[in-house]
């Protein structure tokens, strides 16, 4: 047994985790030193997620977790925590890419089925403002649009839902996606 020296403080003392799990929102308050609060989420369902490469950001429903680099219970139980690997709705994106570059994103298997949409009628400056925009950088990468067609993108919380009480984050693209595509097929 160690000597003690003094008391014990409050500022020493550990709290317990948050385990934030996927859910309705439930967020607590928690009073910290200073008299300064945390919001401690206990809680979530959805979160804003930004897409880099196109530098937008949508709020999306978080699906569940798919990797954690920590700990493969965290997997199971499905708990969110900063730097988890998610799956994340892909509609909003969709919609978003639709309306920016009037083009389909991932809806080859859709067409395959032979579901026939109706054409929405556009004006020709816009369609050649949409066909700009495309042609400078329109193009989704291969993995990406797979992704698209099941309607969920891989994502990687960035805030700390524990103590921040939100649940944001940003889509995976390039190596970083491949690094936890294998990652997660072990």
């Amino acid at each position: 047994m160690r000597a003690t020296y003094r008391k014990k403080r409050a500022f020493e003392k550990g709290r317990q985790t948050s385990a934030t799990r996927i859910g309705p929102k439930r967020i607590h308050l928690v009073r910290t030193r200073g008299g300064n609060r945390k919001f401690r989420g206990l809680r979530m369902e959805s979160g804003n997620f930004s897409w880099g490469s196109e530098g937008i950001s949508r709020k999306c429903r978080v699906i569940g977790v798919s990797y954690h680099p920590s700990n493969n219970e965290l997997v199971r139980t499905n708990t969110l925590t900063k730097s988890a690997v998610v799956q994340v709705d892909a509609a909003p994106f969709r919609q978003w890419y639709e309306n920016h570059y009037g083009q389909g994103v991932g809806r080859r298997r859709q067409r395959a089925a032979g579901e026939k949409e109706e054409e929405v009628k556009k004006s020709k400056s816009v369609e050649k403002k949409q066909a700009d925009r495309f042609k400078k950088q329109g193009k989704v990468e291969p993995a990406i649009e797979k992704q698209f067609e099941a309607s969920r993108l891989y994502a990687v919380i960035a805030s700390r839902p524990g103590q921040s009480g939100r649940c944001d984050g940003y889509i995976l693209e390039g190596e970083e996606l491949a690094f936890y595509q294998r990652a997660i097929r072990k």
